[in-house]
């Protein structure tokens, strides 16, 4: 008797609500609406209908401001953040400069621009491997990163798919519960090679003299090696301070208590990592940050980082981690040798599709990017009341059209299925996270980049998922997509 197929895991997402505060507005739109109407009323009690009539002008840039919407959102929630970019231009922020100091700088910042400037990796005094990991004094975090291996997925037989995919849903219960974990990422990106690794590896040990093969592996070491686009990911995990408070205090307190939490956390995630098919093959130590942050801002530095390197793995010097030039523009932001577009996953599949659909994004021919997902573990009880409060909203909703005696929208039923859907799961004792994804796009001009954009859009329509671009919002949005630092708001 032969053995049943195995059908491969398919995976669908929620439907992401559009719904604002109240009557579908969002806040800025609530506001407006809400200071139109009171002056109307103003209006009205002092002058009369004419004056409100001499008002129409007003009343009808409010209502374009309302009702027009550009790249999902409407006119007034693009306005506070047009208006912080341009705030941005006027003071000069969209340009950032390494200045070169004569005093001593503090060991381990980072020195990066932005809201991470103050970002520092630390390193334990008993850290038999140098692990280190990444210190923000203002939200409190401590951020582990390690370097990922795994099989090519596209080549796994249906049920080892099915094996790894429940395996990771596993391991990101198992973080959510631990109540301390504050951030979850996983960075997939291309970077060019230099053929510095591969060419060493043949010195060391090829047989270059070997005749005719000796000769034919040299030549395609030589032409190969730099042309080809090899694949990194990275696990960066953030332990919330303040969260693991009571555990940091039993391990002594401090940064060193901090750092005992941490790899009992790596530990177990390391382990839980293996479950799901993934190989944690090290946790990076300062200078490996640092190397995988600068070449993020300048991928053409990854040739000599690596050159310079006794191991061959590329590093670099903490205090060299950013950008020397970095230049903000509305749709792209500029960096040494690079230009980058970050783009947001706005909807996910609300089909079935296959687990491996981002496959076709992440192996686009010929275009350098960054993928991040981003998981923030929810606690039960604000799940359930986030829940709690979207039912009632798509039930009001719901009533008051009703009300009106307008048809019923499918848009909410699919919703409040979804909603009833999470809401069953975490009363059966599942974990719930939130999960953001993000993908950065790097070339070396204007016009490659352009026409890479052009590719990833093409490629993110055949995944089944929508890309927005996230106008005026780059550089905090590529810290978020293109570095390892666990990160979650813009």
């Amino acid at each position: 008797m032969s053995d049943l197929p195995v059908a491969p895991v398919t995976v669908k997402f929620p439907h992401r609500s559009r719904r604002g505060i109240l009557l579908g507005l969002s806040l800025p739109q609530l506001v407006l609406v809400s200071a139109a109407l009171a002056l109307l009323l103003m209006t009205v009690v002092s002058t009369g209908l004419l004056g409100a009539i001499a008002l129409t002008p007003l009343w009808a840039a409010v209502a374009a401001l309302v009702l027009i919407r550009r790249h999902g959102r409407s006119l007034i929630d693009w306005a506070p953040i047009v208006i912080r970019y341009a705030n941005r231009r006027r003071t000069g922020q969209t340009l950032w400069l390494a200045r070169p100091v004569t005093r001593p700088r503090q060991d381990g910042v980072l020195h990066l621009p932005g809201t991470v400037a103050s970002l520092k990796v630390v390193t334990p005094g008993d850290s038999a491997n140098g692990a280190a990991a990444v210190h923000d004094p203002h939200q409190q975090t401590l951020t582990a990163v390690a370097r990922v291996t795994s099989r090519a997925f596209a080549l796994l037989d249906p049920s080892t798919q099915n094996h790894n995919v429940n395996g990771w849903g596993r391991a990101l219960a198992g973080i959510a519960r631990t109540g301390h974990v504050a951030t979850v990422q996983v960075l997939e990106r291309t970077v060019p090679d230099s053929g510095d690794t591969l060419t060493r590896h043949w010195t060391q040990n090829g047989q270059p003299h070997t005749p005719v093969a000796g000769q034919i592996y040299s030549e395609l070491v030589a032409s190969a090696g730099p042309a080809a686009a090899p694949h990194e990911t990275y696990l960066a995990l953030s332990l919330d301070l303040r969260a693991a408070k009571r555990l940091i205090s039993q391990a002594g307190g401090g940064l060193p208590g901090a750092f005992t939490v941490m790899q009992q956390t790596t530990a177990s995630i390391a382990q839980a990592a293996r479950n799901a098919g993934l190989m944690v093959t090290g946790w990076l130590s300062a200078r490996e940050i640092a190397a995988v942050i600068r070449t993020a801002y300048d991928p053409k530095a990854l040739a000599a980082l690596q050159q310079w390197s006794e191991s061959g793995r590329a590093e670099a010097d903490p205090a060299a981690a950013g950008p020397v030039v970095q230049v903000e523009e509305y749709d792209r932001l500029a960096t040494d040798t690079a230009r980058h577009a970050t783009y947001w996953v706005e909807n996910w599949p609300r089909t079935e599709m296959g687990a491996g659909f981002l496959h076709g994004i992440m192996f686009t021919a010929g275009v350098r990017r960054s993928l991040s997902l981003i998981y923030v573990p929810q606690g039960l009880e604000s799940a359930l009341r986030d829940v709690q409060r979207k039912k009632a909203a798509i039930i009001a909703d719901a009533n008051e059209r009703a009300r009106r005696g307008q048809v019923d929208s499918e848009e909410d039923s699919v919703e409040y299925a979804d909603v009833k859907q999470r809401e069953r799961q975490l009363i059966a004792g599942h974990a719930d996270v939130a999960l953001t994804g993000l993908v950065t796009v790097t070339a070396e001009t204007d016009a490659l980049l352009d026409a890479a954009c052009a590719q990833i859009e093409t490629a993110a329509v055949t995944a089944g998922v929508d890309l927005r671009r996230l106008n005026y919002q780059q550089p905090d949005a590529f810290t978020l997509a293109a570095l390892p630092l666990a990160r979650t708001a813009l």
